[in-house]
């Protein structure tokens, strides 16, 4: 899918000449000075869509009205917002995604938004025009790559955000810019886990890093098999041996800091590009979707390219630890105990627990680093989604700070966290009778027991765990997640990356 381009530009409604003029309207409010100039031109025909009842400003709600030649504009496209004390910045998000939907349906290239005058309590005009410019980037999507047909419908082309005043351009231009890059890097997770896993494979995931460190001037390393079994990462080729697929460790860094001595942020994503479950085989059901159990792995790949896209003033380090989980001949058995690189033995009771294995070692690499914070992302556990359902995205961690923030910038991402405990009473449900622990826990607890698993790897650095199980993967079109891939939680990082910068 081809990015629409986004701008900004001061202007008035009434001379604005587009494809679609987009108008936004909060329910039980009188019409904004702009709206109220369309309607005056246009004989009432606004107004009369409110008295009818046709249009009431209801959040998601549309009307598209052509303009008959009465305004330069060729449709004017009302869109809610709901009452107006109720809208956050994610209602705009959202109400953008309708909006690229409803546009694209008109078959229109181009369309303009005036920049709603009633403003989220808190939030900034930079805030404000990021959100609508993911909203409407996200909100477009859709993948055709496997479609002998191609694409149906005509991609928009291009959105402009109306200002009523020169002075706000800068701002908005900022959030816009803020807005494209980060919607860009929700739309190459999309992207790289909708691709089916005989196309993405581990070394595809190394050819699409070395291609993204080619293109921003990263710094790339990647360990082949041979470097993973010097190094000792028993845990990482103990799941890939049943796979004719080897594994690939990737680490990317950009060094975006003018401070040499900064310490960096370290970004860990689980990579399995396909999970059959191991010897513990799957269901049938639905392991299609397994595709997509490197969304972790991929979101921290975009998240280090958007930092280098946006030349956010911080160090940064991706890890990728990537194989396939296949039950071959080789393949790791129920019982075996592997090595990990910190020298931790694991008793692998389940083969499809496979996702705190690779981390295991990943995490135990980065905290070489010593970073200022290591946050891991993850499709961790089933357990996640039946305790959170697709809603929220699971949270542990060792460091107050870093969780506040990551909730906080998951609140202004539209990306929101949910902190589950991690008491080390769980760890019982780890012990083993024959290796340090085993991994897994038993049914109670899973998702907890899987988190504890993984804090026994971070030493001491400032932690934070992110189980996205439960949001990865959408069995339904909203307004600005597709039906498949989501993409959530590339926000949510590339948010606290900038936030940190702030």
């Amino acid at each position: 899918m081809k990015i629409m381009r986004v701008d900004a530009r001061a202007g008035r409604v009434e001379t604005e000449s587009t494809e679609v003029l987009v108008l936004t309207h909060c329910e039980g409010e009188v019409f904004s000075k702009q709206a109220t100039v369309i309607d005056k031109s246009m004989g009432g025909a606004l107004r009369e869509l409110l008295q009818s009842k046709e249009f009431e400003g209801k959040a998601h709600e549309l009307a598209l009205v052509h303009t008959q030649g009465k305004v330069p504009a060729k449709r004017i496209l009302l869109v809610g917002l709901g009452k107006a004390k109720d809208v956050t910045v994610d209602q705009l998000r959202q109400a953008m995604g309708h909006v690229a939907k409803r546009v694209r349906q008109t078959k229109a290239g181009f369309f303009t938004v005036a920049v709603p005058s009633v403003t989220p309590q808190g939030a900034s005009s930079v805030e404000v025009a990021q959100a609508m410019a993911e909203g409407a980037i996200l909100g477009s999507y859709h993948f055709t790559a496997y479609r002998s047909e191609g694409a149906s419908g005509k991609d928009v082309k291009g959105m402009s955000l109306l200002a009523a005043q020169t002075s706000d351009l800068q701002s908005i231009a900022e959030g816009i810019r803020r807005g494209v890059a980060t919607a860009e890097a929700a739309v190459l997770v999309r992207d790289l886990c909708n691709h089916p896993s005989n196309v993405m494979t581990p070394t595809k995931i190394a050819n699409e890093a070395k291609a993204i460190a080619k293109e921003e001037s990263l710094t790339l390393k990647i360990l082949e098999q041979k470097d993973i079994e010097k190094l000792g990462m028993g845990a990482l080729l103990g799941v890939a041996r049943g796979s004719h697929e080897p594994p690939k460790f990737i680490i990317l860094e950009y060094k975006g800091s003018k401070k040499k001595d900064e310490r960096p942020v370290v970004l860990v994503g689980k990579t399995i590009t396909f999970d059959t479950g191991g010897i513990s085989l799957k269901p049938a059901e639905n392991m299609e979707h397994m595709k997509a159990d490197m969304t972790g792995g991929a979101e921290v790949l975009a998240s280090i390219r958007a930092a280098a896209r946006l030349k956010l003033p911080l160090h940064l380090i991706s890890i990728l630890p990537v194989a396939e989980n296949m039950p071959g001949g080789r393949a790791m058995k129920p019982g075996d105990v592997v090595t990990t690189l910190s020298g931790k033995t694991v008793e692998v009771q389940n083969t499809d627990a496979e996702g705190r294995l690779i981390l295991a070692d990943a995490l135990a690499y980065a905290t070489r680093y010593k970073p200022a914070a290591l946050i891991d992302i993850a499709t961790l556990t089933g357990a996640c989604v039946v305790a959170l359902g697709q809603f929220a995205i699971g949270m542990f961690g060792t460091d107050t700070g870093v969780k506040e923030s990551v909730r906080k910038a998951g609140v202004r991402a539209g990306e929101r966290v949910w902190e589950m405990p991690l008491w080390d009473e769980y760890f019982e449900q780890l012990r083993s009778d024959v290796a340090d622990m085993r991994n897994i826990g038993g049914r109670g607890g899973g998702m907890i027991t899987a988190a504890l698993f993984l804090s026994k790897f971070v030493g001491d650095c400032p932690w934070v765990h992110l189980d996205i199980a439960s949001t990865d993967w959408s069995e339904r079109e909203r307004a600005y997640v597709p039906k498949g891939p989501s993409g959530i939680g590339t926000r949510l990082l590339i948010q606290y990356l900038i936030d940190r910068t702030l």
